[in-house]
């Protein structure tokens, strides 16, 4: 169902307007000193259009760092509990590169395997992307390599590509999408010619994700491997807490005497407490164990389960590392890896 409009960048404005009167909440790439995040937004003025990547991932709008469960109170010798209502702020992800987009979609396989998580259900429900394509990349991308690319669609619901100083080429992918174009009509005129292809940034695939799917069965028992990559891992979690996709999560309770609130909140499995049992005993007590975990879920046990492959190829994980680790050169080394 795809169609292709054009958008004068100078309609954003009205375009925010409409949106935010049709009860619309605006999540958008906000400057805050020398970094890049989302934030809630009101106009243009404040969002980032001109970046290669921002800090924290998109999947903040369905996956927040921390979300009440339940909560409580003890009465005698009763608990009364009472489920967290959802958020169902109808909300538009504004200016995500296509990487961020494409998240969300191992994100819905995590969160509906089994069953449906409700908290995630009706952020995404309420979720509407406006995908903004990439004009700059940099050494830490490699999107490319695990399918995705600058202008890719997968995920937006529209997208934008900015195809001179004045003009987004907008791409109407989804119902979604649909009705944004039917908030401000006369906003989104008709394309010519137009394509987006000469403006793109352009990303050299790095490796073979279907080749390292295959090598990392074999690769599992090779200590000596996981052990040289992860010399330098401090397990500080920062990879997993600006990545898209990583969907690790603890479960803790805030209470007084009066009652409390059980939370949902990021957790890693680059933690030493992650699996740490009551009992003392842990069964990846080393970090190389635990950064094989990470590359075997990412691109290995989440594929053959659920069909998705556990990265986008963003590079936030590497460009926030302290200690400068870098997933594409460990993932490609894997790949090029003899038997």
């Amino acid at each position: 169902m795809s169609e292709t409009r054009i958008l004068q960048k100078k309609s954003l404005g009205e375009l925010f307007a409409k949106l935010t009167a049709a009860g619309q909440r605006l999540l958008a790439p906000v400057k805050e000193g020398e970094l890049l995040n989302f934030a809630e937004v009101k106009t243009p003025e404040q969002v980032a259009l001109d970046y290669i990547q921002t800090r924290s991932s998109a999947k903040l709008a369905t996956f927040p760092p921390y979300e009440p469960l339940l909560r409580y109170k003890f009465n005698g010798k009763d608990v009364e509990q009472q489920p967290a209502e959802p958020d169902k702020r109808p909300t538009v992800l504004f200016g995500a590169h296509p990487c961020d987009a494409a998240s969300f979609a191992t994100l819905k396989a995590v969160f509906t395997w089994d069953s449906q998580d409700a908290q995630f259900e009706t952020r995404l429900a309420n979720l509407t992307i406006i995908g903004l394509a990439c004009k700059k990349a940099d050494a830490y991308c490699f999107c490319t390599s695990v399918g995705g690319g600058p202008g890719d669609t997968r995920g937006s619901d529209m997208l934008l590509t900015p195809i001179d100083a004045e003009r987004f080429l907008v791409e109407v992918l989804t119902p979604k999408g649909q009705a944004v174009v039917a908030a401000a009509p006369q906003l989104f005129t008709p394309a010519g010619n137009e394509t987006k292809d000469k403006v793109l940034a352009k990303v050299a695939p790095r490796f073979s994700a279907d080749k390292l799917k295959e090598k990392l069965p074999a690769a599992f028992g090779n200590n000596a491997v996981w052990v040289e990559q992860s010399l330098r891992c401090l397990g500080c979690g920062a990879c997993a807490f600006v990545c898209p996709t990583c969907s690790c999560f603890d479960i803790q309770d805030e209470r007084n005497r009066e009652g409390g609130t059980r939370l949902r909140c990021w957790d890693s499995c680059g933690f030493s407490l992650f699996t740490l049992h009551a009992s003392g005993h842990n069964p990846r007590h080393v970090q190389s164990e635990r950064w094989r975990q990470r590359v075997m879920h990412k691109f290995s046990y989440q594929p053959e389960r659920l069909g998705v492959l556990g990265c986008v190829g963003c590079g936030r994980c590497s460009r926030t590392c302290p200690v400068d680790m870098n997933l594409a050169e460990h993932a490609q080394a894997l790949a090029e890896m003899k038997a």
